[in-house]
């Protein structure tokens, strides 16, 4: 039996639903990633110019304290931070001429390693299994420390107080990394830090003694209220050199 063709409007509304769909969908993830809220630990403040100058540098364990330690010093500095996270060493000696730019900065307070200690692979890739074949520490230990002397010569450069902040423990199960490989980076730092005379806030060992309270399951990351007690020791580190003025 003979059945009429699609009326062709008709026929062209059903391929506009049928190949259009995806289209749709792929819309809203980019509408989705356009409206992501910006972590308000990476945006700029206005300074009180009657207050003295924190520059905060590290990875998202310090951007996870940023805000507490803002809170913690409010009245008594003004607290920035580099608008990105620090990632490795390397990441560190292209960017921190930049980070730093023109002002006067009081007192910074710095730290590397995570990002250094995780394994990549054989092609570079991010984040690979330590154990799979050809993967490596993204910076290895002797460069590491090459770059760490290189990264506080500059940081000296600035006249600014300066605080190193140790690198806090990977546990078991962390992905893309070692647990316990943040002992042999934090004794290499030791070393930079006491030749190059610069203050350490040891938040690793810190963090260690309490590590079940404030450390998320296998993860290198930490609780919100974990960041807000590494908040109030990074804001007694920073403080104590306030108060050297």
């Amino acid at each position: 039996m003979f059945r009429p063709l699609l009326q062709p409007a008709l026929a062209v509304a059903l391929c506009g639903v049928v190949f259009s769909a995806p289209l749709y969908a792929q819309d809203a993830k980019a509408q989705a990633k356009t409206k992501r809220v910006p972590n308000p630990a990476l945006a700029k403040i206005e300074d009180d110019p009657k207050l003295p100058r924190v520059l905060l540098i590290g990875d998202s364990i310090s951007i996870g304290y940023t805000l507490a330690v803002r809170d913690l010093l409010k009245g008594k500095a003004n607290v920035h931070r580099i608008p990105t996270n620090a990632g490795p060493t390397t990441n560190g000696l292209k960017n921190l001429s930049t980070w730093l730019g023109d002002g006067q900065w009081d007192v910074i307070h710095f730290n590397w390693g995570l990002h250094d200690l995780k394994y990549i692979g054989a092609n570079d890739t991010s984040l690979a299994d330590p154990k799979a074949p050809g993967s490596r520490p993204q910076v290895p230990p002797a460069e590491y420390e090459a770059n760490l002397r290189e990264l506080v010569k500059q940081l000296q450069g600035t006249k600014a107080q300066l605080i190193w902040c140790a690198t806090t423990p990977v546990p078991e199960g962390s992905n893309g990394r070692v647990a316990g490989d943040e002992a042999p980076y934090n004794t290499i730092a030791a070393k930079v830090m006491q030749d190059a005379g610069v203050t350490t806030n040891d938040l690793g060992t810190f963090a260690k003694a309490r590590l079940a309270d404030i450390q998320l399951p296998k993860n290198v990351h930490f609780s919100d209220p974990g960041s807000k007690v590494l908040a109030e020791e990074v804001a007694k580190a920073i403080a104590g050199k306030l108060a050297k003025r």
